[in-house]
């Protein structure tokens, strides 16, 4: 039986489960891999992902935690300026919903209402109509992300939670983006309506590193970064605001994750369409 199994299908696993997912022992791994300690992790995390060290700013390594959030070289992620353009904001497999009213959202097998997402019933009312983009980055992704366009932002919310893994067998056990730790801002652009970008960190360490509070948001600019662990991306887009490239439509509508890098182009503004919304403080 795969430990994962063992864990969560299991009374014994799930009994051992609540003590290794608590946030001290999160907070323990981090300490290890924020160490010169874990510097030894790196070169077989780099052969074992194929990982292409000639992309990276590799000069002032000193922990895994350094490596697994190292800074891309200088050009290698061209954001697209046209700020009638919807960007990623990160690299990852993007897949994309339409949210309707009452509607359960599947996730890497897991469900979830935007009002648990959000823990907000009238936030998750505002965006019904719009679409939920969901961006799964995996070990060897870039994990740094960038502000996906400018404009006036919220504070960070965040959202504590219990940290599980976001391997399949723990998804059809849990609800993993209810249960897991979460920081999302609101940000007002001119082009794109109010777009809710999101940030979910995974078992053990899943730290999300935001570098600003309330503010101005600046289209292409460094957000922040993900520490190590499984780690997602949600975007929320209010109705009749944006329209998604139809080539990552069809292919969401038939489970089929797509492939991006930062800074690309996935969507764009819809005619005539102006952000109205009061940005929440």
């Amino acid at each position: 039986m795969d430990m994962l199994d063992f864990l969560y299908h299991t009374i014994p696993g799930r009994m051992l489960l609540k003590p290794l997912t608590a946030p001290s022992l999160s907070r323990l791994c981090g300490r290890f891999l924020d160490s010169h300690l874990s510097h030894f992790l790196v070169r077989p995390f780099i052969r074992t992902n194929n990982i292409r060290i000639e992309d990276y700013e590799t000069d002032h390594i000193r922990s895994f935690n350094d490596f697994f959030s190292r800074k891309i070289r200088e050009g290698l992620r061209p954001v697209d300026p046209d700020p009638k353009h919807l960007i990623a904001p990160c690299d990852g497999l993007l897949s994309v919903w339409k949210i309707k009213k009452d509607t359960v959202l599947p996730v890497k097998q897991s469900r979830y209402t935007l009002t648990s997402l959000l823990r907000s019933r009238k936030l998750a009312r505002h965006y019904e109509g719009g679409y939920c983009l969901v961006f799964r980055l995996c070990v060897n992704h870039y994990h740094r992300y960038c502000y996906v366009d400018s404009g006036a932002k919220s504070r960070n919310r965040r959202i504590p939670g219990v940290l599980h893994t976001v391997r399949p067998v723990a998804l059809t056990s849990r609800p993993v983006f209810t249960e897991n730790s979460r920081e999302y801002t609101l940000i007002r652009t001119d082009q794109l309506g109010t777009i809710v970008q999101m940030e979910v960190g995974a078992m053990l360490v899943g730290r999300v590193v935001n570098h600003e509070g309330k503010g101005m948001a600046v289209r292409g600019i460094e957000k922040g970064y993900f520490q190590y662990g499984g780690s997602t991306i949600i975007l929320l887009t209010e109705p009749g605001k944006v329209q998604i490239d139809p080539a990552i439509l069809k292919n969401s509508s038939t489970g089929n994750e797509t492939p991006v890098k930062l800074g690309e182009v996935i969507g764009h503004a819809k005619a005539n369409e102006s952000a109205d919304t009061e940005i929440c403080d």
